[in-house]
């Protein structure tokens, strides 16, 4: 009999780092598609912040909650080793939302071939979730003009170092918040930032006053936290905040205070939250419009590869360290 492992929300997390009894590991029979179904075999798999707020009970929520005793929710990429379906055919390279696991059947729902000349690590940090969050949230809601000057927190991650190149690429005054030295001058060495915020060193309002001496246009959210108050305080008149992530609250006892909103009618600033499984119905779209970017050589990416399935739930505290170095990617 030949075996597989797929990991389980076994718990949900409270206040403070994800620990290894949030999950049940399972050894499981690896199964034989049924008519019309196929079988993949994972091979790279994304971490995504989101994932804590999907582990969390919240019913609210923009997704319903993995339930417990779920397989841990995420998507990733594989190749199709058995099939019964007539789209999909053995050796096909697909990408979907298969979980924290080796193996999945699939009636196909949901899972997409992907591009003959796509590499997983590559598709996983720009064309999957990262590049489109960026793209609708700089175009969709940014609405950037060149000579405008934004802040993008989290400027090292995914998701804000696609948007700041984006935004550079458009002429944009680009300033990027990290939260260590070496992410700093990766941003501006490497992806051309023109100045990064090291939040847990700089003084920040000295700082921000240095490099955005006309003000903020644009502030892109992807973390929460004190620098969102300084950046706020520093908006200009019909400036505009994209919030896209808040992790510094996902597992925090108390939310941390928001902005007053008096400035909100002062300045008639437009603040605008989204999350992208609103949006997927324009995935075409929104590919297409980051597509040039990256092949005239204007996106560069670099990616933080954990091996082995079980590394993911370690690899989760990532996120709230800040010592991921790049796309985070679970390679089977």
């Amino acid at each position: 009999m030949s075996t597989y492992t797929s990991i389980h929300l076994a718990a949900r997390p409270g206040p403070g780092p994800i620990t290894a009894d949030l999950f049940r590991v399972e050894s499981k029979e690896i199964p034989s598609p049924g008519p019309g179904e196929l079988l993949v075999q994972q091979t790279h798999m994304s971490l995504d912040p989101a994932m804590i707020g999907w582990m969390q009970p919240d019913e609210e929520s923009y997704i319903p909650p993995v339930k417990l005793g779920e397989v841990m929710r995420s998507a990733g990429i594989g190749r199709v080793v058995e099939s019964n379906h007539p789209d999909f055919a053995v050796g096909d390279a697909v990408r979907g939302m298969m979980g924290w696991t080796e193996y999945h059947l699939s009636n196909g729902k949901g899972l997409s071939k992907l591009p003959a000349n796509l590499d997983p690590e590559t598709a996983l940090a720009v064309f999957a979730l990262p590049g489109m969050t960026a793209t609708k949230g700089l175009y969709g809601f940014g609405d950037p003009k060149a000579g405008e000057t934004i802040v993008v927190s989290g400027a090292a991650g995914s998701v804000g170092s696609i948007v700041g190149q984006l935004a550079k690429a458009d002429g944009l005054r680009v300033i990027g918040v990290a939260g260590d030295q070496e992410k700093c001058d990766w941003i501006c060495k490497d992806l051309g930032f023109d100045g990064a915020i090291n939040y847990k060193t700089d003084d920040i309002p000295a700082r921000l006053a240095e490099l955005a001496p006309d003000g903020v246009d644009i502030y892109f959210e992807n973390t929460g936290g004190p620098i969102q108050h300084h950046v706020f305080d520093r908006m200009n008149a019909h400036g505009r905040i994209v919030v896209c992530g808040m992790i510094a609250d996902y597992t925090a006892r108390e939310p941390s205070p928001g902005p007053n909103w008096i400035p909100l009618i002062k300045k008639r600033i437009t603040i605008r939250g989204y999350v992208m499984p609103d949006h997927f119905h324009e995935a075409p779209a929104l590919l297409e419009k980051l597509t040039p970017y990256v092949q005239s050589g204007k996106i560069r990416f670099r990616t933080h590869v954990l091996e082995g399935l079980e590394s993911a739930i370690e690899g989760l505290n990532l996120f709230f360290t800040g010592d991921n170095r790049g796309k985070l990617i679970v390679k089977l």
